[in-house]
């Protein structure tokens, strides 16, 4: 598998052409249920005899996407649900127990903390929040209940790194685990698990996706024990599987990924040189510019940046609000990764207090790359600043 190039694995890798009637695209399995020839194979089944039994604890056709995501993040294999949140709350419920103490990151999506914040703490579970930029960060937050290290590298909105190697290094000998959120950088720039992260998990509702027509998540664990104890606690005794249907249209567009993602690159490394430069933005927050603040940690853990960013004007609130609303190919919108640019302002409602937390203005604006053309974008952008 590791010889393997990441668009093999994407195209080609676990398929079955002549079990499919030499059709080159992969049946959908719509079905909720497979039977057994006899009794005695009913009874002697088992995960690891190849075999389906319901659908809520596999399928063949999300079973093939979990075997190229597992291949792509190099790990011992991956778990599919039907939605981010699934995959994250389960990653999250899979390593603590009552009384637990988890370490977030400060810059953590939204849902995932509302999760940690308003739903684990009637289990006991509490969390201390750390901006995670130094590994000094984490090691002073581990109490002796410290259960859990819960990453996103990049970070939501202000694109900020953490030491991944450095973090498993500090989380390993305690015992503690550690689950990243990977969905910025995808498994193609961005393979946690080979520096010792435990668990990552991905939207598969942005890149993976790509065409925003699905909601789905995925996780993928370095150790397979790990995963059968997800796959028969949290995924199947909480019913989150991704249907059949969704997951034969993450098959299709991982077929793209690669090829898209050099797009989204490209055109989001001249969008961010076009803000950096232009004389009404104060900040640009993206770690493919040079003056990003964690540059080279992000050379030697990322192979590239990817197509989300956020960045600053000089002017205020209000101003900034009128800005994004004279955009024309951004659309306003919450998600990313797709075909689609978008701009939305993730902190307008913020109070002083989580602003100063968070380390950026209200009046920061995030913006997604989709494939359309730079040009264009930067066009737009230069119109709606002008103005």
């Amino acid at each position: 598998m590791h010889n393997m190039t990441d668009e093999f694995i994407c195209t080609r890798y676990g398929e079955d052409n002549d079990g499919y009637l030499n059709a080159i695209v992969p049946p959908i399995y719509m079905t909720s249920l497979h039977t057994f020839p006899t009794v005695e194979d009913h009874i002697h089944y088992s995960q690891d005899s190849g075999r389906f039994i319901y659908g809520r604890v596999s399928n063949p056709t999300v079973e093939l996407v979990e075997k190229k995501i597992a291949a792509l993040e190099r790990g011992a294999g991956a778990k599919c649900f039907a939605s981010g949140m699934g995959a994250i709350s389960s990653a999250i419920m899979s390593a603590i127990k009552a009384d637990s103490h988890i370490i977030c990151i400060e810059n953590v999506y939204g849902p995932t903390r509302t999760f940690i914040d308003s739903y684990l703490p009637r289990f006991g579970i509490t969390c201390t929040y750390v901006k995670g930029c130094e590994i000094s960060d984490f090691e002073n937050a581990i109490t002796p209940n410290t259960s859990l290290i819960y990453l996103e590298s990049p970070s939501s909105i202000v694109l900020s790194l953490q030491d991944l190697a450095a973090v498993a290094a500090l989380a390993k000998p305690r015992g503690i685990t550690t689950v990243i959120d990977n969905t910025f950088a995808t498994p193609i720039y961005q393979k946690p698990l080979t520096l010792g992260i435990d668990i990552t998990v991905h939207t598969l509702s942005k890149y993976m996706g790509g065409h925003g027509d699905l909601i789905g998540g995925v996780l993928v664990c370095a150790d397979e024990g790990r995963l059968r104890s997800i796959s028969t606690r949290e995924r199947e005794l909480l019913g989150g599987i991704l249907g059949p249907m969704e997951a034969w249209l993450v098959l299709r567009a991982l077929r793209t990924l690669p090829t898209r993602l050099k797009q989204h690159v490209e055109s989001a490394a001249r969008v961010a040189e076009f803000l950096e430069n232009h004389p009404k933005v104060e900040r640009v927050y993206f770690p493919g510019l040079n003056s990003h603040p964690q540059r080279e940690l992000a050379l030697r853990q990322m192979e590239a940046s990817t197509g989300l960013m956020s960045f600053v004007l000089t002017c205020d609130e209000a101003e900034t609000r009128a800005f994004v609303n004279r955009l024309k190919m951004f659309r306003v919108g919450v998600s990313w990764g797709g075909f689609e640019s978008l701009a939305v302002m993730p902190y307008y409602n913020m109070n002083a207090q989580q602003l100063d937390k968070l380390g950026a203005p209200n009046r920061l604006v995030r913006i997604c790359i989709g494939l359309d053309d730079a040009e264009s974008l930067i066009g737009d952008l230069r119109q709606a600043l002008e103005e």
